[in-house]
């Protein structure tokens, strides 16, 4: 015969299991050559490589910890006081320092998008008063904005120990992984390579690159109506459907019960989905 269990026993049982697992699993990662122990050092790997990317202090140590604590707090909480989607909480907690350093990593990546025709062009006047390049980008740093600073201060740096101009500049284009930054960067660096007169090969990119910073503003401004526009034909279906039911309630149940309606409803949806996507085709404007 099966007795019956209180329902506190399975809620503290519940949180007892979960204070454990985690803790078992801590005990694993840091004293034990396990699984979690490699995916623990590949995790806080990622976080420290995103932080130092960033110029941003602190260690993939310390954030784990926080995560734990967060999550065991989270799960207690969401077992001992019966929280609704309390593991979702948990999930985004778990997330959390992954999504945030990809949203710096994008806020870094445009703002020196945005600076680097005023950094080529003062690297172009810079030249014309101190002809050696590394010199020149020397004497240019102190008046440069940050996050742009801080790149050509690692780019220095690097440079100090033993690395030329050329593999600092290949080095930040491939920090950065931007299309706009790798242009800019390139016509610096075949212009050192070949020679000639640099200065005006850099004023004739920066002016490019500005032009087409204007060009891209344009097309964004004209495209910014037919996108919301794109927004509306993706959900106003469905709003019209809530409307609807709400209104007279079963009023799509003949799209639910029969083959005509379900090859209606197949066709309606194929064609709200194509319409999605050839709308999305015609926005994506590439200058």
């Amino acid at each position: 015969m099966i007795e019956y269990v209180p329902g506190p026993v399975l809620k503290y049982g519940g949180i007892a299991l979960v204070v454990i697992g985690v803790g078992w699993m801590v005990y694993a990662v840091l004293f034990g050559d396990t699984i979690f122990t490699r995916y623990y050092r590949k995790y806080t790997n990622h976080i420290d490589r995103n932080l130092k990317l960033l110029f941003l202090e602190g260690s993939g140590d310390k954030i784990v910890a926080g995560q734990l604590i967060g999550v065991l707090v989270l799960s207690a909480a969401g077992i001992w006081l019966d929280l609704p989607y309390w593991y979702a909480m948990v999930g985004f907690a778990a997330a959390l320092p992954i999504l945030y350093l990809r949203q710096k990593r994008q806020e870094h990546i445009k703002k020196i998008e945005a600076q680097v025709d005023g950094f080529i062009l003062g690297f172009a006047n810079s030249l014309k008063t101190v002809p050696s390049p590394s010199a020149a980008l020397t004497a240019l740093y102190p008046v440069l904005i940050t996050p742009t600073k801080l790149e050509i201060e690692r780019v220095l740096k690097e440079m100090r120990v033993g690395s030329t101009l050329e593999q600092g500049l290949l080095n930040m284009s491939s920090r950065l992984r931007s299309p706009n930054i790798d242009s800019a960067l390139s016509a610096v660096l075949v212009g050192l390579q070949v020679g000639g007169n640099l200065p005006t090969v850099l004023e004739n990119t920066a002016l490019t690159i500005r032009e087409m910073n204007r060009l891209d503003g344009v097309v964004k401004t004209k495209t910014s109506e037919a996108k919301a526009q794109l927004w509306v034909l993706a959900l106003f279906p469905f709003f019209i459907m809530f409307a609807f039911n709400a209104i007279e309630e079963g009023y799509f149940d003949p799209l639910q019960s029969s083959l005509v309606g379900y090859i209606v409803t197949t066709i309606a949806t194929l064609l709200w989905m194509a319409s999605l996507l050839s709308a999305r085709k015609i926005l994506a404007v590439d200058i």
